[in-house]
């Protein structure tokens, strides 16, 4: 996919960008500030088109599409609310739209998240209108549902709520979810896959336990350390005196990794977190 922004000479915000999303996963869509993952996902809901390629959903063109629009739920950090409306109003709008939609979540997710039903969202505070994007988009249990940085203005009680509820509803009613973060270390853990964009294009698209695997940590002495580098992708480098630690992207053999173990080096493995910073940071040098 391709799409442009700006008059006169425009910047491309996708770039020949290339994804397939799993059905039936949770999907963590990661990427820098302006790496195009809002502008993807808004082509995904249909909420505009791009500029070349194709978007398809469950194999077909959703852009004015109302079976497709109808199964996919796009969350913004304020759930898209009528403003001059009280919330419980808002719920009762998406409860008429969502074929899906249980009543019965939506009032215990907002007594959990302490969301004041009869306030408007522009009356609440930050924290509260994102609290109120979640709700929305897990009681709407649209076959499609994407959450797009959501947990802006929680609080860290409040994120891990929600990641707990997304968890616990996603298990019992089994759906294709998107979420985008920059929180990487607190979401991963719920991600079946990971899609890593950075500048409009995919770095990466695997799932959780293959990326994972993708990177490992050598530490010991510099000298045994740079023996095991020849030739590999190395992600970082730190050396303290006689001390070296690498990063490397790819995985080591069983032959290997019992060389390394022999030679006296400590293997470990790289958080996920680690991983995005060193893939995108290697992107941009």
């Amino acid at each position: 996919m391709t799409l442009s922004f700006g008059k006169g000479e425009k910047h491309p915000a996708l770039d020949g960008l290339s994804l397939q999303i799993r059905p039936g996963t949770i999907t963590g869509l990661l990427g820098r500030n302006g790496a195009g993952k809002t502008t993807a996902l808004s082509l995904i809901a249909a909420m505009r088109r791009p500029d070349a390629g194709t978007v398809l959903v469950d194999g077909e063109d959703p852009f004015e599409n109302a079976w497709a629009m109808a199964g996919t739920q796009l969350v913004r950090e304020s759930g898209d609310t009528i403003s001059a409306t009280k919330v419980a109003d808002s719920l009762g709008y998406y409860a008429e739209m969502r074929e899906h939609w249980d009543a019965d979540l939506a009032a215990r997710l907002v007594d959990l998240f302490e969301v004041d039903l009869r306030k408007n969202p522009e009356d609440l505070s930050r924290g509260k209108r994102s609290a109120l994007g979640a709700v929305i988009g897990l009681a709407s249990r649209a076959p499609l549902t994407i959450f797009d940085e959501v947990y802006l203005g929680m609080d860290a009680p409040s994120r891990y709520a929600f990641y707990d509820a997304l968890v616990e509803d996603y298990t019992e009613h089994p759906r294709t979810i998107v979420l985008s973060s920059h929180l990487i270390d607190e979401v991963e853990r719920i991600f079946e896959d990971v899609v890593i964009v950075d500048r409009g294009r995919v770095l990466l698209a695997e799932s959780v336990e293959s990326v994972r695997s993708r990177g490992v940590s050598l530490t010991g002495s510099a000298a045994v350390v740079e023996s095991f580098v020849d030739g590999r992708r190395v992600l970082a480098r730190q050396r303290l005196g006689g001390t070296a630690q690498v990063t490397l992207f790819g995985t080591l053999d069983d032959a290997e990794r019992t060389a390394a173990t022999e030679a006296g080096l400590e293997l470990g493995a790289v958080p996920l977190q680690d991983l995005f910073v060193h893939l995108t940071r290697e992107e941009r040098s």
